[in-house]
């Protein structure tokens, strides 16, 4: 499923048009961005939360040329399913 196949479920399953579907799920992307960005969470009871994690700086190899690199540190997002969303899925 991509994002148009989900605007158009999300519209059907709600009875509202494509365009406030797609504003709804516009609007949630961009708040779960957003909060992540300031270096909060976001927890959605039952079916899971999203968290940022820092990646450390670490060497790498490149497999090509077999030569050394550093890779630099960055944060990460990760997302761990409630049980109710583990369960649905099981």
């Amino acid at each position: 499923m991509n994002k148009s196949d989900l605007i158009d479920a999300m519209a059907a399953d709600a009875g509202i048009t494509k365009a406030a579907a797609k504003a709804a799920l516009e609007s949630l992307t961009d708040n779960v961005t957003k909060t992540l960005k300031k270096g909060g969470k976001v927890a959605l009871v039952g079916w899971g939360t999203w968290s940022i994690s820092k990646r450390a700086a670490r060497s790498g190899r490149n497999p090509q040329t077999g030569k050394t690199i550093q890779i630099k540190a960055k944060n990460v997002v990760k997302f761990k399913a409630g049980a109710g969303f583990s369960d649905a899925v099981n």
